[in-house]
């Protein structure tokens, strides 16, 4: 049985790990000799960067710190490997590595460019007749932006983080709200797919009426439309609280971040740095009405939150980095581990996992379905929720030392 090497990649999140332990112990339970931990993906991997992760995990109570750490274990990065015509250099150099690392499966975990990234090497190696290594896809996304599968690792628990973090903003605002009218924007990631800010309803229940309005970048953004509802809510509440995506965009194709000082940064895969929606619709509002405005960017933490994270979510992501691990084994390759959700309505929660061809998987985005949107585009519907909350069910408490939660630190 040859080697086994992971990689982690893209914008961490609080379960990512959880599915390192999951393919770490995949290939420890199958026997595999060198188990191997890229450092920051496949451009570290590419400058000759890994750990042997048996060094690194050296006990069960390393895996459990492990599940329950934030951030990317190995290190990430946001590297885009180039097209494979003209560029045999690069990929000569990353199956040189293989060879000398007798791997036998490759898997690499993170979202849409990352699925490329496997897609990528496993065309390679068709193109050079190489069966020798086996190319696998862990997903990876709180974006919840992956085809085929169900919803992402990382969703639920930053659904999770959103909708708690927007129930004790709601609360401590109506707790102030009754000497002076406000109106709290709370920004929330997800550049074209809404998934994320279509958590926000999920604070809503018996303790908590939720915000007042959810905007989804699956939704034109009309700034009109917008401050007529305003108008109209401030005529009957002294809070007024909105949830709105970073991507929305304007008719014109601006994003509304764009009516502020946003950045002009663009990262290696052509994506525009997006930050400053709320504060933008806030100085709108204050202008506007003369009220009292909060702007509230909630931005890394929705990732990195592992205190508050998902205990189904932990689950699934083990168990997608174990399936991994144990598909490329069996052969397959070229391809991504799906969730697939085996419960029909009204019956309990209940999933199963699938593998599917990754080259229809790289580079696509899934939205929010607009038949999961109010009419008037400010809200979400029941389905929605239906669909959401059994990803947000159970905690895995933090295992805590010196009163804060211990993590897991490469040796």
């Amino acid at each position: 049985m040859g080697n086994f090497i992971v990689g982690q990649s893209g914008g961490p999140s609080s379960v990512i790990n959880s599915s390192l332990a999951g393919a770490f112990c995949a290939a420890r339970d199958l026997g595999v000799d060198k188990i191997y931990g890229m450092r920051y993906g496949i451009q570290g991997f590419l400058k000759g960067m890994y750990v042997d992760l048996k060094e690194q995990i050296t006990c069960d109570r390393d895996v459990e710190i492990l599940k329950r750490t934030p951030a990317a274990f190995l290190g990430s990065c946001r590297y885009k490997l180039p097209a494979i015509e003209g560029n045999d250099e690069v990929y000569q150099n990353i199956f040189k590595k293989i060879d000398e690392l007798d791997i036998e499966v490759f898997c690499y975990n993170g979202g849409n460019d990352s699925m490329d990234t496997i897609n990528k090497l496993n065309e390679y190696a068709k193109k050079i007749g190489w069966t020798k290594t086996k190319f696998m896809g862990i997903p990876k996304t709180i974006d919840n932006d992956l085809e085929f599968t169900d919803h992402t690792p990382g969703f639920g628990s930053a659904a999770k983080f959103i909708a708690t973090m927007l129930k004790e903003v709601i609360t401590d605002g109506n707790a102030l709200g009754f000497s002076k009218q406000q109106v709290i924007i709370m920004e929330i990631m997800g550049r074209n797919a809404g998934w994320l800010t279509a958590a926000a309803a999920l604070s809503k229940d018996s303790e908590c009426e939720g915000p007042d309005l959810i905007y989804l970048p699956e939704v034109t953004f009309d700034l009109d439309a917008f401050k007529a509802k305003m108008k109209g809510l401030l005529e009957k509440k002294d809070v007024v609280v909105v949830a709105v995506s970073e991507g929305v965009k304007l008719a014109d194709g601006r994003f509304v971040c764009e009516l502020g000082s946003a950045s002009d940064f663009v990262d290696a895969f052509g994506h525009k740095q997006l930050s400053g929606t709320a504060s933008a619709l806030s100085d709108i509002v204050s202008s506007e009405f003369g009220v009292k405005t909060r702007a509230i960017e909630l931005s890394t933490l929705q990732r990195c939150a592992a205190h508050i994270s998902s205990k189904q979510d932990v689950t699934e992501a083990f168990a997608c980095g174990y399936a991994a691990v144990k598909a490329g084994y069996a052969g397959e390759t070229g391809k991504m581990i799906l969730i697939d959700r085996l419960s029909k309505k009204g019956e309990p929660y209940a999933f199963g996992l699938s593998s599917h061809n990754i080259s229809e998987i790289a580079n696509a985005e899934k939205k929010v379905p607009l038949e999961w949107i109010t009419e008037d585009g400010t809200y979400v519907s029941k389905e929605f929720i239906s669909y959401a909350r059994p990803l947000i069910e159970g905690e895995l408490p933090p295992i805590m030392v010196n009163g804060i939660p211990s993590i897991l630190k490469i040796k």
